[in-house]
């Protein structure tokens, strides 16, 4: 049940709800996006990597509840705690949180996904003038791209996919990490704020083990860029 400081806010999809907290890191449309740009397979093991409230996982599971697990990987207890009271609102029995760094998560889970979803900070730079706890979400402070992709390798499955939304201005060190660590880019799609604006977000999935060749999808547009 929502504690001080948070609401219980509806997602739409699946009649699912989830807690959200004012001073924690709340979820953007990006985790959005990267819920629909993923077409699930029937009876996916899904994770949700930096999983904050959980919102990647439980809306992921409100657009194709044939997944069969859901786990979701936190670093902040407040947060991972937050998810767990969500997951039991909703009374998903099918769905775990696991607090720990993603670069720590134990070896149980090495090859055991068959789809890894993260929505990871993507921002460089310090947190002088923004609270830690928020910051991290946002920033590379914890957890570097590299660290990120290295994780997803060694717990996906051989064929199995990772796929992440980070800055189209990074297109180039995305696709070049995952390709570099036997993770191999097959579906791309670049978000718009608006027609003709530049694209600010990418859309990326990327098969482990897979061969060369990548499909470019239509461009997203995206007019809410704020949090919900």
């Amino acid at each position: 049940m929502p504690e001080e400081d948070e609401s219980i806010e509806e997602l739409f999809e699946g009649g699912l709800k989830i807690i959200q907290n004012k001073s924690l890191y709340r979820f953007t449309s990006d985790s959005i996006l990267l819920t629909r740009f993923v077409k699930a397979k029937k009876g996916e093991v899904v994770a949700d990597f930096c999983a904050g409230s959980g919102i990647v996982g439980l809306h992921f599971y409100g657009l194709n509840p044939n997944v069969k697990s859901v786990t979701l990987f936190e670093l902040q207890s407040d947060l991972s705690q937050m998810s767990a009271r969500s997951l039991e609102l909703n009374g998903l029995t099918n769905f775990s949180v696991v607090c720990t760094p993603v670069q720590q998560i134990g070896a149980e889970y090495n090859e055991y996904f068959s789809l890894i979803l993260c929505n990871p900070p993507y921002e460089r730079g310090g947190f002088a003038k923004e609270e830690y706890k928020k910051a991290i979400c946002r920033k590379e402070i914890t957890l570097t791209l590299p660290e990120l992709v290295d994780a997803a390798y060694r717990k996906l499955k051989f064929g199995g996919r990772f796929a992440l939304v980070h800055r189209a201005d990074r297109l180039a060190e995305v696709l070049y990490c995952l390709k570099n660590r036997g993770i191999e880019p097959k579906r791309l799609q670049f978000v718009r704020g608006k027609e003709g604006a530049v694209p600010y977000l990418i859309l990326v999935e990327g098969t482990k083990g897979a061969k060369e060749g990548i499909e470019i999808l239509p461009d997203a547009i995206n007019v809410r860029r704020d949090h919900f």
